[in-house]
């Protein structure tokens, strides 16, 4: 065990980062990984690489990775408020007196989606000095990386029966659950050259059932409920369904339009998706007052139920959708909302 007077350039094995030589996994032979300095950092910030991996992968690309570079610049914002505190820690952060550091990355498996970074899993080594028993004391940091995504709650009324709500599904293989035919409610990841994530919404829902629709028909549902609440680390306006082991993000949105009763009949067990990406999806039309025992495997779906259902409670959100109480766009500091 490192004693008390571990050094900020040190690991707990007392080995000088400054100096380092690049750690192999199991397996893996020392000269075999190669290794970088993170840049942007007032110490060394070591990050290796796992011998095998792809051929296209090297520096130059991941720090291009917008999604890498998002995680980098919110954990150095997230460590710099131990110190300086800002907003919901003013008082005093709970790392203060023994703040963490971000001591090197070790990059494990990289899948491309062709020429582009399509997933990213690596190991983040973050330690203070002397929290564990007067040793350093490290954060979980196995992280998977994916970026952002959009949810859409897709909701339809008919024309001659405004108390009638149905939600489109779509049914999709989702190898990863194991499954071939998972319920679940229109969704996609966000493209990392992209900053319109309502356009991304949009491209999804047209990917995804066929519909296509007008931007200003979208709400964005996470935006509305977080606009007051504390964020003192400038966290995304989205949802994160997995903090604890990937940086993925959603942002839900809510669609909901009358339609003729024809359109809607239309779209029961309509078959789209990008037959090219391997999607073969199967549009289902689920009862409004169903969802929640039809949809409950997705957290998505149930997420955007509890958002949509809160949001007409506080009055933000009339009967049919539409936003009846706009916030001020500046209100998202967490003016107004105390979390103790």
């Amino acid at each position: 065990m490192a004693s008390s007077n571990t050094s900020s350039n040190t690991s707990s094995n007392n080995i000088d980062l400054r100096n380092a030589t690049p750690h192999p996994e199991i397996g893996e032979s020392a000269e075999n990984v190669k290794s970088f300095e993170l840049p942007g950092f007032d110490h060394p910030v070591l990050i290796t690489l796992a011998k095998d991996l792809d051929p296209k992968f090297n520096k130059s690309v991941l720090l291009a990775y917008k999604p890498f570079v998002e995680w980098v610049e919110q954990l150095k914002r997230s460590l710099d408020l131990q110190t300086k505190g800002v907003g919901n820690f003013e008082e005093k952060h709970p790392f203060h007196d023994d703040p963490y550091e971000l001591k090197s990355i070790h990059i494990q498996v990289v899948d491309f989606f062709g020429k582009r970074i399509g997933f990213l899993k690596y190991k983040a080594i973050i330690q203070n000095k002397k929290g564990n028993e007067g040793g350093p004391m490290e954060l979980p940091g196995l992280i998977f990386m994916r970026g952002g995504s959009v949810g859409m709650l897709m909701i339809l009324r008919p024309k001659d029966n405004s108390e009638e709500r149905w939600v489109i599904l779509t049914e999709q293989a989702r190898v990863p659950a194991g499954s071939l035919s998972f319920l679940e409610i229109p969704a996609g990841m966000i493209d990392e050259n992209t900053e319109d994530i309502t356009g991304a919404a949009i491209t999804e829902i047209y990917e995804e059932t066929g519909l296509k629709i007008n931007r200003e028909d979208l709400v964005d549902m996470t935006k509305l409920a977080l606009r007051g609440s504390p964020n003192p680390e400038k966290l995304k306006a989205a949802m994160y369904p997995s903090p604890g082991g990937s940086d993925e993000f959603i942002a839900l949105f809510l669609w909901e339009q009358e339609k003729d009763q024809l359109e809607i009949a239309s779209l029961r067990e309509k078959l789209t998706g990008d037959k090219m990406q391997g999607e073969m999806i199967t549009l289902r039309l689920i009862p409004y007052e169903d969802l929640w025992k039809v949809a409950t495997r997705d957290a998505k779906a149930i997420v955007s139920w509890a958002l949509y259902e809160s949001l007409k409670r506080a009055g933000i959100l009339d009967k049919y959708g539409h936003v009846v109480d706009e916030y001020d766009d500046n209100d998202d500091d967490g003016a107004g909302v105390t979390v103790s």
